[in-house]
């Protein structure tokens, strides 16, 4: 089973006085590299949702976002005066320079700068602490279904071109038939032209010849170069059954693939085997791109 490390989940938690709003966002990383932003009452709480989270969502980069959200019933809210006054003579301050004499319109946006209207309510109660874990038990069960519903796409995808790697596999054997024999008679010509000239004094010795030309056509060999692709490609589809995502295996698999590739490529001494490996190349550069978004 493939699951991504992209995923959004999105939960409420309804508090007495406020509502707050829990996001978690997911990106892909080498890592688990976890932000955490929380409103100031609820900093204390901080290490154990950071545990929280850590325990679910194994790698990636990962976002929490928390803010509170003013219940229609503002009775136990005060306004912070000394930051109130602070923001405003900033603001007056920064409009002066601007040649703005107009202020009407800073009241109501002070107002919505965080902390400015501020609960009475100063200490933090264990209730609150439940429902705010619900709330981000919810939203990490909402990133958890978006991972898996991603991952389920990867992996239609890659499989998809797995497979067409193994279709262009296939299509180079036909070619591969009359390679050799082609080298061989290239090779043989060039020799023949070569003793017919002038330019060697002595005649070359028949039986050395056929020895390095056996030589060079073992070199240029691509038989375990495709067993092992093959075998490569099996086994890359046979981790993608694993119960668990197993990114970090399949790139190493998808290493290998690539080697064997190369190395065909390198080998191949053909131009219509050379343009099938570009080819696969292409499909294989595109499964290590989804690789880098799986768990």
């Amino acid at each position: 089973m493939i699951i991504s490390m992209t995923g959004y989940g999105k939960a409420i938690a309804e508090l007495p006085g406020k509502k707050l709003v829990i996001e978690i966002k997911s990106l892909n990383s080498k890592g688990l590299d976890l932000s955490v932003k929380l409103p100031g009452a609820f900093r204390e709480k901080e290490m154990e949702i950071r545990a929280l989270i850590s325990q679910r969502l194994e790698r990636g980069k990962v976002e929490l976002y928390i803010s509170a959200e003013r219940s229609v019933d503002t009775a136990g809210y005060s306004i912070n005066k000394p930051l109130f006054l602070q923001y405003y003579q900033e603001l007056k301050s920064l409009l002066s320079e601007l040649k703005e004499e107009n202020s009407d319109g800073l009241l109501p946006v002070i107002m919505k700068i965080p902390d400015v209207l501020q609960s009475e309510k100063a200490e933090f109660e264990e209730t609150d602490w439940a429902l705010i874990a619900e709330g981000i038990e919810s939203a990490l069960q909402s990133v958890e279904k978006f991972r898996s519903a991603e991952g389920s796409i990867l992996e239609t995808d890659m499989r998809a071109r797995v497979q067409l790697i193994l279709n262009l596999f296939n299509s180079i054997e036909p070619l591969e038939n009359n390679r050799l024999n082609d080298i061989r008679e290239r090779i043989r010509t060039g020799f023949q032209n070569i003793t017919k000239s002038d330019l060697l004094q002595t005649k070359p010795d028949e039986n050395r010849f056929e020895q390095e030309l056996i030589y060079y056509i073992e070199r240029l060999d691509i038989t375990e170069e495709k067993v092992r692709l093959k075998k490569h490609c099996d086994y890359f589809n046979q981790t993608l059954n694993d119960a668990n995502s197993q990114g970090k295996k399949l790139g190493f698999v998808s290493q290998e693939m690539g080697r064997e590739i190369n190395t065909i490529g390198s080998k191949a001494n053909d131009a219509g085997i050379q343009k099938i490996v570009v080819q696969m190349k292409d499909e294989l550069e595109k499964i290590k791109e989804q690789l880098l978004n799986i768990l």
